[in-house]
């Protein structure tokens, strides 16, 4: 197998991984404690970071995708990877030799991916799901072999690096390739996994840091990471459209008109230390999408009422699909530390 992929090796909106150095240089400056709750995960890559310096972590998101993405980076220790390389070698060259439709180039093949490409993968996912029920794969196994072909998909992918459409009139080439990913030693780390609505993880769960990046604006990460959702789950879902979506489900409050509302329940019931929250001023933006559905100066009283905040903020180049032009765009981080009367 070449090269593996680390865990920031992905296309997300909103991905913090270029700005970690200025996050964690002011969480440094300003936070104490052991424990961390990254309530809205997304990537990983912000609580990957906090395991350098934090005993326990907390990785909170309710795409089925990134559970499994996570299970795969910090929950599989001991992992064998010479059996790994042996089976996804094996699983590789019995796909190319696969001749029969199956549910996933049925539909997404000459579309998302070439036709060819479709097929491997949709056998790949079959042969998976029956190695997992017949044991003769554990489940941290899995897990690190269904992280792959999510990883290996999302490289070759014929989109902008999300799944609300295609491009068209265009020659897909074959280019899938499976890879593994490489996990993360976190031995030393007390890690848990949860996919859970944030607010009610906030009743739930206690930590010395909560870091909150929730999504801002109307763009609804279950649509538009569909084909990564119906990949994990495996539920082969009748699909819709010309971007070939399933039912809506597992649709966020944080991307309808009462985000200040669940945002600031979310504040009032988390029990910690310090919140530590990002935020990008796009709620001017000319697209409908694009525009945040909390303002800076809502999210700014909101935390304030909860006690001392700091608010820093860097000029950075947003997510643009090519629509709209950002101009000034800054980054927001705010740094609470909350009041215990």
């Amino acid at each position: 197998m070449k090269n593996m992929f680390n865990l920031q090796n992905r296309r997300y909106i909103g991905n913090k991984y270029k700005l970690l150095d200025w996050i964690f240089d002011n969480v440094e400056k300003n936070c104490e404690g052991d424990s961390v709750l990254d309530i809205f995960a997304g990537t990983g890559v912000v609580a990957e970071r906090f395991l350098k310096s934090h005993k326990k972590v907390v990785l909170n998101d309710f795409l089925y995708s990134n559970e499994v993405i996570f299970n795969a980076f910090f929950n599989s220790n001991g992992a064998d990877y010479e059996h790994l390389r042996s089976v996804a070698e094996k699983l590789s060259e019995l796909s190319k030799q696969n001749k029969r439709q199956n549910y996933f180039d049925k539909h997404f093949g000459g579309k998302f991916f070439s036709k060819n490409d479709a097929r491997e993968i949709g056998f790949i996912r079959e042969r998976l799901e029956a190695l997992l029920e017949s044991k003769k794969l554990e489940k941290k196994e899995y897990y690190i072999l269904l992280a792959s072909l999510v990883y290996s998909i999302d490289h070759i992918s014929n989109t902008v690096g999300h799944y609300d459409a295609y491009f068209k009139n265009k020659e897909i080439k074959d280019r899938f390739e499976y890879k593994l990913i490489q996990n993360l030693d976190t031995t030393s780390n007390d890690i848990e996994i949860l996919r859970e609505d944030a607010n009610i993880v906030a009743e739930t769960t206690t930590a010395d840091i909560v870091f909150i990046d929730p999504p801002y604006n109307s763009r609804q990460y279950s649509r538009f990471y569909h084909i990564l959702e119906n990949l994990v789950e495996w539920k082969k879902p009748k699909l819709h459209g010309v971007a070939l979506k399933p039912e809506a489900e597992n649709m966020s409050d944080y991307s309808r008109s009462n985000a200040k509302v669940v945002f600031s329940d979310l504040i009032e019931k988390l029990d910690c230390k310090y919140l530590v929250v990002t935020y990008n001023n796009t709620f001017n933006s000319k697209s409908s999408s694009s525009q945040n559905k909390i303002t800076l100066e809502e999210i700014t009283d909101i935390l304030k009422r909860k006690a001392t905040t700091k608010v820093l903020s860097k000029s950075y180049r947003f997510f643009n699909s090519g629509k709209t032009e950002f101009k000034d765009h800054k980054e927001y981080l705010f740094i609470t530390e909350v009041r215990h009367d």
